[in-house]
């Protein structure tokens, strides 16, 4: 894990100085709102329904025991008592009295963390594989290239002020589990075909929201060494180019769109040809430097299987079943990464809460080298538990409401805060989430069911990524009245692809009997093994369709 230096430190207590002299001039009049807006979005502060909220960043979602801890205390001290996971990997607090907010960012930077980026038409929180540098599959860990890139873009003097936001994202394994065909940039380590050397993909244009898009391949290799430069030549075609004149068509991803991938490649190119490359690149010193904070851990040497995690499995038909579902394989023999699902029937989606998160940080302590990693699907990971100890961290899981066996399953259901929360949002997604738990809690028919996403947002902004779930749920206000419009067929893996909608939206109490209807045309048209999504592309919209119009009762 990347450890602060002097530089990293002293950046981050000055900035919580200068925003504690803006909240006081705030706070006394001196500053209106609309002076103060700029200011607080560039320290992850947004003014939502009922209050501030404040957005922390996990940079490629990656916390210490400690830092779990200290979010556990401030959740505590100047919230409700829990924090929300975002689909960003960040941690939102919905409840902190603006007063505090100094407060709270310095006892963030006693612990290396901060807010900075996590607002704003800036480069945003860097994302990573939560599984990097445990996966099987995985060519090189992403996590030194994220960690590079956090570096270079913090508080870059060029991009401060995009167009809009800017998100990237990297991975290093063969499968995708970082959405990288969903962000601004996705970065994808691998080998070149003839000299094997590392480098990477570059995915440019994909983004959700209003107009989602799958990003295209603007280079498909790039030396390691030139990321920097390569980065720079994006980002100033995108900031020199990219409309402002009209905030739905300001992304990259229109850019592209607008001018082509063949024609927006020609222009990162030549920018990229005329750039200074080694004034712009990393010191391959600084390089290695960073790497070695992620370098592997002392791994013990351990049987490939553990005598006593097979008993257990046998013994036990509830943890061979979370086992089944919430454990991967590790790269190294004897250990495992296993994922905590935020998804208890019935609650809402990546909330925690203080005892919650201390009990991960212990069990990251005893049992995961202190190392915790926050998904993009809203969940926790411990990457590195020994496969004979999963037996006892499952059952001080299962204490706590944290042992669902539901990862990957219908229940394990991303959602935004929705209208309970957002400013920005026009219909609940909590409530449709916690009515699609409850409706599929059975653990049964949850396996029968197999893989399924489901993901909701509660406005067009997609902050619940539902364009890209097998089944995505958008919640608009229609004259008044909530309505859900329900997508088929999205993906968010490494053959991304946008849902598409099925009918006329539905009131809320009507989703959960057409999910229903939906799942019962896929258990019956299935083949042997076959996945929902593999079933959606095999047999075509047409049959969902059909049951999804014999159930609905449209409101627009």
């Amino acid at each position: 894990m990347y450890r602060y230096d002097e530089f990293d430190e002293r950046f981050v207590r000055e900035r919580v100085a200068q925003f504690r002299d803006q909240v006081g001039r705030r706070l006394n009049g001196s500053l209106t709102e609309d002076e103060f807006k700029p200011l607080r979005l560039k320290n992850g502060v947004y003014l939502q329904l009922h209050a501030y909220m404040l957005r922390i960043a996990v940079p490629y979602g990656t916390l210490s025991s400690k830092q779990m801890r200290q979010l556990a205390l401030i959740g505590e001290r100047y919230d409700r008592g829990y924090g929300h996971f975002t689909t960003r990997t960040n941690l939102q607090f919905n409840w902190p009295k603006l007063r505090d907010i100094p407060d709270i960012l310095d006892l963030l930077a006693d612990v290396e963390m901060h807010a900075i980026q996590t607002s704003g038409n800036c480069i945003r929180n860097v994302t990573a594989d939560h599984f990097a540098g445990v996966a099987q599959d995985e060519i090189e860990d992403p996590r030194p290239t994220a960690e590079l890139i956090r570096q270079w873009s913090s508080l870059h003097p060029e991009f401060d002020y995009l167009p809009r936001k800017f998100k990237i994202a990297v991975t290093g394994a063969e499968h995708d589990r970082a959405v990288i065909k969903a962000h601004d940039i996705g970065l994808r380590i691998l080998r070149h075909p003839d000299t094997h050397e590392i480098g990477y993909e570059v995915i440019v244009g994909g983004g959700l929201g209003r107009t989602p898009m799958i990003g295209k391949v603007v280079r498909e290799f790039l030396p390691k060494a030139d990321l920097l430069a390569y980065l720079e030549a994006v980002m100033r075609v995108y900031n020199l180019e990219g409309r402002r004149d009209n905030k739905y068509k300001a992304r990259v991803k229109i850019l592209v769109h607008e001018i082509g991938t063949e024609e927006f490649s020609r222009r990162v190119e030549e920018e990229f040809a005329r750039l200074d490359g080694p004034s712009v690149n990393a010191d391959p010193a600084e390089v290695a430097r960073i790497a070695a904070y992620f370098a592997p851990p002392a791994y013990e040497t351990l049987p490939a299987t553990s005598g006593a995690f097979e008993a257990a499995k046998a013994g036990n038909p509830d943890f061979a079943r979370w086992v089944e579902t919430n454990v991967t394989d590790h790269r190294q023999p004897g250990y495992a990464a296993l994922t905590i699902s935020l998804k208890p029937i019935g609650a809402p989606p990546g909330d925690a809460t203080s005892d919650q998160m201390r009990l991960v940080a212990d069990l990251a302590d005893e049992f995961s080298l202190s190392e915790i990693r926050v998904t993009h699907a809203q969940n926790l990971v411990l990457p590195q538990v020994k496969q004979a100890d999963l037996f006892a961290v499952w059952r001080r899981l299962g204490e706590a409401d944290l042992a669902t066996a539901n990862v990957g399953l219908i229940t394990d259901i991303i959602a935004c805060p929705g209208l309970d929360y957002c400013a920005l949002a026009t219909a609940r997604s909590i409530p449709i989430a916690q009515a699609l738990a409850q409706r599929f809690a059975d653990a049964g028919r949850q396996k029968e069911i197999g893989v399924l996403n489901i993901k909701i947002s509660g406005c067009i902004n997609a902050c619940g990524h539902h364009h890209v779930g097998h089944i995505g749920i958008l919640g608009l206000e229609k004259r008044g009245i909530e309505s859900y419009q329900i997508t088929l067929g999205g993906d968010a893996t490494e053959n991304a692809a946008i849902g598409e909608i099925l009918g006329p939206g539905l009131a809320a109490e009507d989703v959960p009997d057409a999910i229903e209807r939906i799942v019962s045309v896929y258990l019956a048209q299935r083949q042997q093994g076959e996945s929902f999504i593999d079933n959606v592309r095999r047999i075509g919209l047409a049959p969902f369709k059909a049951a999804f119009q014999e159930a609905s009762h449209a409101v627009a």
